[in-house]
């Protein structure tokens, strides 16, 4: 599988390991993001069924310098959560960075091992239960080989975490790609790339798309690792919605979350009642193509998927004993961003979506701390005296508007046996759509 671009491939990452990270700033912060946060494989790999007491095997497949590995090995300490997480790359340069950074935090869950996920098949390794591949397949000879290699050592019930490139966020950086391989030949060393690279973008034009595109900042904010990934990787394939959910469907896969799903719906973007009728019309892929293509700013897509012959069981948000969690921020800080008018605002990459809450969710969110269960919640409430059936109603509105924006999910279940859940009443009906 391996060609000349992917020897240039390796050795871009042994020059120049990527992202750019410091050992040192693991004493400042923890690096957070998707795919592989812990709540959001708990809640859109798993379904919020598997419980938090089973052990977890994990495989970071393309760790690079160790932002997932040390992420969900943090996420799984702090939480007391058993299991182990695998980091797997080519690149010794990015492995001696990613083992620093796991030695500054003190983590002991994380496993080394140095190869190519293309060696995946009867290696020995796994099974996993979840695999997390960010930022490779598109780097590779033969993507659908890569995919075919992952879910070689897939367990049964698992789940699979893909970052890959999208085009029309990526506006501008195919032109400078073209133009570098022009002023800095792919047989000259890196260090002679990145320097041409360095001169061109000191007197990039006004005009040049990537000037105008918000969506992308490795060649500003990045270093010389980021400046080489974006403008002078030998092979960079970007996909469409259409295009990446062909590549999965064809190895057997089912998308169960694009993150975030707002992103991918079409409806908050165009309030005009023809058009909605439009595109109530379309298949659910259809109507994601059509939000990637209207917004222009996605540069990358995120996608959650499992087998498509083992879809997983997901747990029903409005049952008694279901646990929500916030995603990152807390419960408290969601609802201090509710505006006067019911609606919380969610930047997407420049783009200010306004997402309609119910009157309540701000007294709904400040009880949210991820162990409290539906009822639970609605109790409290019940007591300071709100209706449950007024609390059902207002939570069956709150919760797909803050899943949808990935900032509320359903916390995996203990899988210890508790007190039986007080009861609620019996659902409503969803409200309207107008």
């Amino acid at each position: 599988m391996t060609d000349q671009t992917d020897l240039r491939l390796a050795a871009q990452y042994e020059a120049y390991p990527y992202p750019h990270r410091d050992p040192r700033d693991e004493a400042k912060r923890l690096i957070v993001g998707s795919p592989g946060h812990l709540r959001e494989v708990d809640h859109w790999v798993f379904g919020a069924t598997r419980p938090a007491s089973r052990p977890l095997r994990v495989l970071i497949a393309g760790g690079g310098t160790g932002d997932a590995t040390i992420m969900l090995a943090r996420q799984m300490a702090r939480e007391g959560r058993e299991g182990t997480v695998t980091w797997l790359d080519r690149s010794a340069a990015a492995l001696k960075i990613a083992q620093a950074r796991a030695a500054a935090r003190g983590l002991t869950n994380i496993v080394w091992e140095q190869r190519s996920l293309l060696d995946l098949p009867g290696s020995g390794l796994g099974p996993f239960d979840y695999i997390d591949c960010c930022g490779v397949l598109h780097h590779l000879p033969d993507p659908e080989a890569g995919v075919r290699a992952l879910l070689s050592v897939l367990a049964t019930g698992g789940g699979i975490g893909l970052m890959v490139y999208a085009p029309h966020g990526r506006t501008g950086i195919y032109m400078i790609q073209d133009g570098l391989r022009l002023l800095a030949p792919a047989h000259e060393t890196p260090a002679a790339r990145l320097d041409v690279a360095r001169r061109v973008m000191k007197h990039l034009p006004e005009t040049a798309w990537l000037r105008a595109n918000r969506s992308v900042t490795d060649h500003l904010s990045g270093g010389d690792a980021g400046l080489y990934d974006l403008l002078l990787n030998p092979r960079d394939q970007a996909y469409t919605v259409p295009a990446l959910h062909d590549l999965l469907a064809r190895a057997g896969l089912a998308i169960t979350c694009w993150v975030e799903p707002i992103r991918y719906d079409p409806v908050p973007l165009l309030p005009d009642p023809r058009l909605r009728a439009r595109i109530a019309t379309l298949a659910p892929v259809e109507r994601a193509a059509l939000a990637e293509a209207l917004v222009g700013n996605i540069a990358a897509h995120i996608v959650y998927c499992t087998r498509a012959d083992e879809p997983p069981d997901r747990a029903d948000p409005f049952s008694p004993d279901a646990v929500p969690i916030c995603r990152e921020m807390t419960g408290e800080d969601l609802a201090k961003g509710i505006q006067g008018n019911n609606t919380l605002f969610v930047g997407l990459d420049g783009l200010r979506v306004p997402v309609p809450v119910p009157p309540m969710a701000g007294a709904i969110l400040r009880l949210v701390d991820g162990k409290r269960s539906v009822a639970e919640i609605g109790a409290l409430l019940a007591a300071r005296g709100t209706g449950l059936e007024a609390f059902a109603r207002a939570w069956q509105r709150l919760f797909p508007a803050l899943e949808s924006i990935n900032r509320l999910l359903l916390a995996a279940p203990a899988g210890l046996s508790g007190p039986e859940p007080m009861p609620m009443p019996a659902r409503a009906p969803p409200p309207s759509a107008a």
